[in-house]
């Protein structure tokens, strides 16, 4: 092996944080000690891994191959560390759990003060974002997914399934009346998602999609536009289930949806190349039976 893993770690550190000053700031170390081993591996290796401009940094075509080689191979040492440390024990080390922030709110945060109870040594570390991350890129041990898979390279173990319902709020309804039809909503103000056109396809028979009123990049904030008044939305039953049961929103066209949808299926998702962490495993057990989908 050329390279140290330790020159290996500051070179992601470059490209995660998009420069030399960055990374050294990141992990608390001089700029000059960057700059060395960033040198140090492209000489090893006898090519040019970046292309340095005055405002930015480039990976090269070879750099692309190689970081997404390093990324997989510094996670599976990590991984063997930890198995080795860790026999015998309860799962411990930090574990960076990556979901849509309805799910994260609705879901995940109710159940969290009960898994740090059982697990006390592993660092729970929460991040959400309402697209699709890279789990290496992002650091990310475990993702959940809403909707169908498409990414062969990960590994994924199914939560179950969540109902998509129609709703609008009381107030929507008595002003703008309720439709009974699929077509009608053509004449009423709908709620949709911002990015990705297959998050505005309703579980309709015979329907396509929406033209919304109003868009939203966030699941929840859609929510709390149709508890306001401001239209029909899609939502998932793990976000509206209470609102329907407090009357705060009302399920509409329910004898017109499709018996299932693809934006239903809902995965935990890791990568598939590395032996799976025990705190993975831990949190995905502990989670699975509790979750109100």
């Amino acid at each position: 092996m050329q390279t140290r893993s330790d020159d290996l770690t500051i070179l992601l550190a470059v490209i995660d944080n998009g420069g030399f000053s960055a990374a050294a700031d990141r992990l608390d170390i001089q700029v000059a000690r960057v700059s060395r081993s960033v040198s140090k591996i492209e000489k090893q290796l006898g090519v040019s891994i970046l292309n340095r401009t005055t405002r930015r940094l480039e990976l090269t075509d070879e750099g692309q191959q190689f970081i997404q080689s390093v990324r997989q191979g510094l996670l599976q040492l990590q991984q063997a560390e930890e198995d080795l440390i860790s026999r015998g024990e309860l799962p411990k080390g930090r574990l960076r759990v990556d979901a849509a922030s309805p799910f994260i709110f609705h879901q995940l945060i109710p159940l969290i003060k009960g898994f740090s109870e059982v697990y006390p040594d592993i660092q729970l570390e929460l991040t959400s974002n309402e697209g699709i991350v890279d789990l290496l890129e992002k650091k990310t041990d475990v993702a959940i997914r809403i909707g169908r898979l498409v990414d062969s390279t990960l590994h994924a173990r199914p939560l179950g399934r969540s109902l998509l319902h129609i709703v609008a709020a009381p107030s929507y309804l008595s002003t703008h009346g309720v439709p009974q039809t699929t077509a009608q909503l053509a004449d009423h103000q709908l709620l949709g998602l911002s990015g990705a056109k297959v998050l505005n396809q309703w579980p309709l028979k015979g329907f396509n999609g929406i033209q919304p009123s109003i868009t939203s990049s966030n699941g929840e904030s859609v929510r709390q536009l149709a508890i306001a008044g401001n239209g029909i939305a899609c939502l998932s039953a793990f976000m509206v289930q209470k609102d329907i049961e407090a009357g705060l929103l009302i399920p509409l066209l329910a004898d017109q949806k499709q018996v299932s949808h693809d934006r239903e299926q809902i995965n935990a998702v890791y990568y598939k190349s590395s032996a799976i962490a025990r705190r993975i495993s831990a949190f995905i057990d502990y989670i699975q039976p509790k979750l109100s989908l």
